[in-house]
């Protein structure tokens, strides 16, 4: 137990180079969180962009927070996969006959997670760049607009977790993702919710994807954020905090 409590941070550091070498290894996971984002920011921008009004000429600066979200998104979906064939494995199980700290292999998914979600926005937001994407952003902005993408990505991370700890196949370890995809379609992540039916509306400013969105929107662009980052913080906090009391208990039980 003392040998546990003292190395817990190298522990965890071996499993998230364990983690990171299946990431750099699966070059098709790599290829999917990157590339269909970027398909789809090309898809709107120049197919859908000029019929889409959103007072604003340069469409990709409206469209980029949104398909932030939706590579993050779908890059946990990786993590709940890999989490289910680690428990098919019975790798868990080795690990915990070993003297490491008993979380240390599950730590060590998550930073994956958070690592490799950050490199697929970096490269999001390159292309973004080439695509005529500008920012009036300050250093404090970008810090702001880090810090909510990583908030983000550890709250979806967390639900990934119940879900690759959960799941009897690996299908449903991966399904859980395609609603949290679909969310930004409903919400200001591509039109303003003003040209929205009512109950659609409705639901759109009331989820916490828009309130990310216009969060990270009015922070890149050099507005004055207002409310938006309160609310966005308080949702990406508190879906965290849920989704990790939620996911250590299924991991004592199931581990």
């Amino acid at each position: 137990m003392e040998t546990t409590k003292n190395h817990f941070f190298s522990d965890m550091s071996v499993m998230l180079g364990r983690s990171m070498r299946h990431i750099t290894r699966s070059m098709d996971t790599i290829i999917t969180v990157c590339l269909t984002p970027i398909a789809m920011m090309l898809l709107f921008v120049y197919v859908f962009g000029g019929a889409i009004k959103v007072g604003t000429d340069n469409y990709v600066n409206y469209l980029l927070p949104g398909i932030l979200l939706i590579a993050i998104a779908t890059g946990i979906s990786y993590t709940a996969y890999r989490l289910f064939m680690d428990m098919q494995r019975g790798i868990f199980e080795r690990f915990n006959s070993m003297p490491i700290a008993r979380s240390a292999a599950l730590w060590g998914h998550v930073l994956t997670s958070l690592v490799a979600n950050a490199i697929s926005v970096a490269v999001i937001i390159l292309v973004a760049l080439v695509m005529g994407f500008r920012s009036t952003a300050g250093i404090l902005s970008w810090l702001a607009v880090a810090g909510i993408l990583a908030l983000f990505t550890l709250a979806l991370t967390w639900i990934a977790v119940i879900a690759g700890l959960s799941a009897k196949s690996v299908d449903g370890a991966s399904a859980f993702s395609y609603p949290i995809i679909f969310l930004p379609f409903i919400s200001s992540a591509f039109v303003p919710t003003e040209s929205m039916p009512p109950v659609v509306r409705a639901f759109a400013e009331n989820q916490p994807v828009t309130a990310i969105v216009d969060a990270l929107r009015a922070l890149l662009s050099g507005q004055q954020v207002g409310t938006n980052l309160w609310i966005a913080l308080a949702w990406c906090v508190g879906i965290m905090l849920v989704a990790y009391i939620f996911a250590m208990r299924v991991y004592k039980k199931r581990v």
